[in-house]
């Protein structure tokens, strides 16, 4: 009788709802691990157990008032002493026995609002007892008044409890008790990520502008945008101008086509623009500035452009050559025109709907795309091409809220966190971690147009206070340079990917900034996050743990020796490409992408990337690694300064098939040097470059990584010019 006039209660407060719980009627032994983020958990559960379950507690927590000890010493709970070693003697007996229990594994209430760490004894019981083990997942118990994360929370947020099938610790036989229980210490956290993210994917909307919209709705009135112009922009500004600006773009727009283009710096107006469209049905082709003209009009036939949205000013200070579009037949649409048409009462009327009614932007999303859901298009990124031309990819909106969710199941992100991305839009790291992460999470982003200014941005975090920091290798070792050591105090996590984190770099932030750099792996073809070092589960020297939701397989590669090409499938994995010819491929192969990477993975889900299929040479009949190559002479010339910079490529070779060049902007660096330094590394002779080339500076892409295919042309160009 009590248990049903609590859950009625509960039903009533928090519109409380449990799915899946046929799987509490699994006999002993079992164990029922929910996530931990109120001083409520206890009661959702409770009103759903049957009397023979028992909820682990600690003897301490229970000593610290008459009211702990009412709720904890009862004959519904099983004590425990926690500095006893003979704690998991006792839980282990009573499972043994054919015992239910319900174990709060991360052993406290979270403080940040996402899963903490999974203390061994978890791992211990399970390998100890071999119980089976139900995973609950309470959704929205972090918001509670009763939570210990420091955000936003309330009096009735509503609460569902999510419960999966029972499942059977995977076998340690040939492993050690300690090793043993570490594993499986592991696997029960990365289940418990696993269910998290496939809850919220499942429950979660299906769309960018909706997602957008949950999120602003308890932080209207805070910061949403800020850049170089230090115009803030609050959530509700952010869906007022995309409502506004989106209905005079469609009054503009060619009514027959679907996307339009992009061409804009990281300011406050690139993600209003992109909300507008997405609210008008419309997908954004986003156009990277930093090609020249001939590639992004070779982007726009790609993808079918015929209008592209940018800015009158932008285009004069960047000094932008657009004649090559409007030859073309292409329209440019200024922002600043359609500003222009925008009246005072029509701005107050939208502040005032949005205020009423905040979720407007939802609504007109509806109206103009009903159909819209999960497999729409969201938006079109071309490739780096740092190997080849640009390839048009179609990233669906699913693809997009899939690895945000990805993300936010392994990192703790909290509401109080101040994003600072200077990665341009048109690059999937700064357009999906740099700023659509920030907007559906409810955070604070700053928008800085260019990542070049090595000795301007240490500033501005400094100012801005920012704690979140989103870079690349080459960027992270120009701010650490120019940076004085102060300057990223408040920064908490910072992360490195779109190419390899050297471990000089890694070890010049943690010496003078006292900052961990994690790196991660992605490319735009997958949204683009695949794996991530982070706080929770760090391994140096690798790219992370793969996402949850990811599928992976590695297919040899004739001449090389360890990993494979790396192959992979999942929710974040784009609709297609435009480019005909690649997208039959893409989808001859049953929607699995080629990454073009050779990679291996541990036996812990670790992702280690050893190099690109088309950067590896084939030497005296051996696969030779270029990038084990660069990874081996990085930072090993101190006394040259750190303006040095470097690169290998291969060039063809009448007698070997192919050679390996040296490049560098430094006429200090020799080949002996170089020589003596992949020696001393462990490489064979087959790794050492045979040529050097000096040039005043390696060409880089926008996004700062090399541009293998300008560099391998130029060199190619010096050796045919030599031989002339």
């Amino acid at each position: 009788m009590l248990r049903r006039l609590l859950r009625f209660l509960l039903r009533l407060a928090y519109r409380y709802r449990a799915y899946g719980v046929e799987a509490l009627q699994t006999p002993g032994p079992v164990l029922l691990i929910p996530n931990h983020v109120s001083w409520l958990d206890w009661l959702f559960l409770y009103v759903l157990l049957d009397l023979d379950w028992k909820f682990v507690v600690s003897r301490q927590a229970a000593g610290y008032s008459f009211l702990h000890r009412w709720i904890m010493i009862n004959r519904r709970t099983f004590p425990i002493d926690n500095h006893s070693p003979y704690a998991v003697k006792r839980l282990a007996e009573f499972l043994e026995g054919g015992g239910r229990l319900v174990l709060f594994a991360e052993g406290q209430i979270s403080r940040t609002g996402s899963l903490m760490k999974v203390y061994e004894g978890a791992g211990l019981l399970l390998h100890k007892t071999r119980a089976r083990v139900i995973l609950c997942y309470l959704r929205g118990a972090n918001r509670l008044r009763w939570s210990r994360q420091p955000g936003w929370r309330r009096w009735w947020p509503r609460i569902t409890a999510h419960f999966a099938p029972p499942q059977s610790p995977p076998e340690t036989p040939a492993h050690r008790a300690a090793e043993a229980r570490e594993r499986l210490t592991v696997w029960l956290q990365r289940a418990m990520m696993e269910q998290q993210f496939q809850v919220e994917q499942a429950l979660g909307p299906d769309h960018v502008v909706d997602a957008v919209v949950e999120a602003a709705r308890p932080v209207a009135s805070r910061t949403a945008l800020q850049d170089v112009t230090m115009q803030e922009v609050s959530y509700r500004r952010l869906l007022v101008g995309a409502d506004l600006l989106g209905r005079r773009l469609a009054e503009r727009l060619d009514p027959q086509a679907r996307r339009v283009g992009v061409l804009l710096p990281n300011v406050n107006a690139a993600p209003i623009t992109l909300l507008a469209l997405w609210s008008r049905g419309r997908v954004p082709a986003i156009l990277n500035y930093t090609t020249g003209p001939e590639i992004m009009q070779r982007c726009c036939e790609v993808a079918g452009l015929r209008q592209v949205v940018t800015s009158r000013a932008f285009l004069e200070r960047a000094k932008l050559e657009v004649e090559p579009l409007t030859r073309a037949g292409i329209e440019l649409i200024y922002l600043e025109d359609v500003r222009a048409g925008i009246r005072t009462p029509e701005r107050l009327w939208g502040l005032i709907r949005h205020t009423l009614r905040p979720r407007t932007l939802s609504r007109i999303r509806r109206r103009h795309a009903p159909a819209a859901g999960r497999d729409t298009a969201a938006v079109v990124l071309f490739t780096s091409g740092s190997e080849g031309l640009p390839k048009g990819v179609e990233l669906s909106h699913g693809n997009l809220l899939a690895n945000l969710r990805q993300m936010l199941s392994v990192i703790a992100v909290l509401d109080s966190d101040r994003v600072f991305n200077a990665l341009p839009l048109f690059h999937s790291f700064g357009l999906t971690v740099g700023t659509v992460l920030g907007l559906v999470r409810g955070l604070y982003v700053f928008l800085y147009p260019s990542p070049l200014h090595y000795r301007m941005i240490p500033s501005v975090v400094y100012d801005r206070q920012a704690t979140i920091l989103l870079s690349t290798n080459t960027f992270l070792h120009g701010y650490a340079r120019s940076a004085h050591p102060y300057d990223f105090h408040t920064v908490r996590l910072i992360f490195s990917g779109a190419e390899k984190l050297q471990p000089e770099t890694a070890r010049l932030w943690a010496d003078k900034f006292g900052v961990r750099v994690f790196e991660g792996y992605g490319v735009t073809e997958c949204s683009p996050v695949v794996s991530a070092n982070t706080p929770l589960a760090p391994r140096p020297g690798s790219t992370g743990q793969l996402l949850p939701g990811m599928e992976w397989r590695l297919e040899p590669v004739d001449g090389v020796r360890e990993g494979g090409r790396l192959h992979l499938r999942g929710p974040n994995v784009m609709k297609g490409y435009l480019n005909p010819e690649a997208n039959a491929r893409f989808q001859a192969a049953g929607c699995w992408h080629d990454t073009g990477d050779i990679a291996r993975v541990d036996e812990d889900g670790f992702l280690y990337i050893l190099g690109r299929v088309k950067r590896f040479a084939k030497i005296g009949g051996e696969m030779v690694s270029l990038t084990a190559v660069e990874e081996a002479l990085w930072g090993a010339f101190p006394e040259l300064g750190g303006k040095l910079e470097l690169a290998v490529v291969s060039r063809r070779d009448a007698e070997k098939g192919e050679t390996l060049v040296l490049v560098t902007n430094d006429s200090r660096l020799t080949l002996e040097a170089a020589r003596d330094v992949i020696r001393r590394r462990g490489l064979s002779n087959l790794y050492v470059p045979r040529e050097r080339v000096v040039i005043g500076e390696i060409p880089k892409l926008g996004t700062g990584k090399v541009n293998h295919r300008a560099l391998s042309e130029l060199v190619e160009a010096g050796a045919q010019a030599g031989a002339g």
